[in-house]
């Protein structure tokens, strides 16, 4: 048999043409569901099986793919941020989902073995092929088998055919079978008694599967669905919080910190706080981590490479910025005022006759995929710091979502979502929100 040499790290394609059917692999599993959700995963993917094929693998180091794929900075620290590391373990992840579901009949396959950023490509003869003459089997035997390949895509077989050799020992004469017949009833009886004690056993065993099965689909509350495009294919979601200086000349008292160079001492409010405790512990429930940075040091990258929960507006200049194209989204400011961008007369501000402590709030509460981002966008923000705690509560609380739900008339599901809420504000203390506008698209 005449094919191209394959070492053991796999087949390395030689002419134009088997390299045109790798890309079109590559093309198959950048469009399945495991890839065409991201951006970060197929740009790795797409580069490192580009570069392997152009005989440039000697180029796939992870400070070179940080500086090529994720536009780091030359003399970026990898130890500080590991963009690549847990990109290639995400992408490494993703190809054996897809080559265990809609890619299992695959004449090509993709592969990248932990610890390193050069792709293994395997073909199926590759993968099934036997190359060791054992048992008086011909060189070129074909082992097939319905078991779990490893990462390499060998077969339990064929691992086995690399064992060493072992004595093969005759086995003992057979005896005759008894017919069922001449047993005797005794024996018989014993027979039927395990039968039917091991057909017991494995239906309590599966009505126990059932059950746990039955159980975790069922155990995602409604706040898990409400959170489930930042979480489910992140394990980091970074949280964007406004902060502020003192600025005694303002309604609210404060300014934005990063404004006229007020950035040595910001702080974020009690109301903040409030929060970003409560939003913490809602990402931590659904398995993600959380990191918190504050706006005037996020940056465009930042929020390209994470899902982003957006903490204040006046005070945070990414809220005002990302939910300008919105339907309800805030006026810049001195305006302090959230509008809807389908009809002029409407919209919502506090009343600045009263004092801040006693003032209604208003804020918007919106979940939506921000194309410049390429992600999704979170975004609690208040007029004030009042509306920005009960935005938080809005979307943390099951008795709040629900009442969405009813509203939206089903699953949130990926739907884009903007909810306008009314807070109560006595004596500063932050009352209960109310829904007074909702879009969703």
């Amino acid at each position: 048999m005449s094919r191209t040499d394959t070492a053991p790290d796999g087949w390395h394609p030689q002419t134009q043409q088997e390299c045109d059917a790798v890309l079109r692999e590559l093309q198959t599993i950048l469009a399945s569901p495991h890839f065409s959700n991201s951006k970060r995963y197929p740009a790795l993917l797409k580069y490192i099986v580009e570069h392997t094929l152009a005989g440039k693998s000697d180029l796939l180091k992870e400070r070179t793919l940080g500086v090529e794929v994720f536009d780091r900075p030359a003399t970026y620290d990898t130890n500080a941020d590991t963009v690549v590391r847990y990109t290639a373990g995400e992408v490494r992840k993703r190809l054996l989902l897809f080559y265990s579901e809609e890619g299992r009949n695959s004449s090509i396959r993709i592969s990248l073995p932990a610890g390193s950023y050069v792709p293994v490509f395997l073909r199926e003869h590759d993968r099934l092929e036997d190359p060791v003459v054992s048992g008086g089997q011909e060189a070129g035997t074909i082992l097939k088998s319905d078991g779990p390949l490893d990462l390499a895509g060998r077969t339990p077989e064929f691992r086995a055919a690399l064992r060493p050799a072992q004595t093969v020992r005759p086995l003992p004469p057979a005896r005759p079978r008894e017919s069922i017949a001449s047993r005797p009833l005794a024996r018989r009886h014993v027979n039927l008694e395990r039968l039917l004690g091991l057909t017991l056993i494995v239906m309590v065993a599966i009505g126990v599967e059932l059950f746990w099965t039955h159980r975790s689909i069922h155990s995602e509350t409604v706040v898990d669905d409400f959170w489930a495009p930042l979480t489910r294919d992140q394990r980091s979601v970074i949280l964007c919080t406004g902060s502020v200086v003192f600025a005694q000349d303002k309604y609210s008292g404060v300014i934005t910190a990063g404004t006229n160079g007020n950035v040595d001492y910001p702080f974020v409010s009690i109301q903040t706080a409030s929060a970003i405790a409560q939003i913490d512990e809602a990402i931590e429930r659904s398995g993600a981590s959380t990191q918190l940075i504050a706006s005037p040091w996020t940056t465009l990258t930042d929020l390209r490479e994470h899902s982003i929960t957006l903490i204040g507006a006046y005070n945070n200049q990414w809220t005002i910025r990302l939910l300008e194209p919105l339907r309800f989204h805030f006026l810049p400011d001195p305006q302090a005022r959230i509008v809807d961008g389908m009809n002029s007369k409407i919209g919502w501000q506090r009343d600045e006759s009263v004092p801040y402590s006693s003032a209604d709030d208003y804020a918007v509460v919106a979940r939506f995929r921000d194309p410049n981002v390429d992600g999704w966008v979170m975004a609690l923000a208040g007029l004030g710091r009042n509306g920005t705690e009960a935005a938080a509560q809005f979307a943390t609380s099951p008795h709040y979502l629900e009442l969405l739900e009813q509203q939206l008339g089903g699953k949130f599901g990926n739907r884009n979502i903007e909810v306008v809420l009314k807070v109560g504000v006595i004596n500063a203390k932050t009352g209960a929100p109310s829904i007074v506008a909702v879009h969703a698209w």
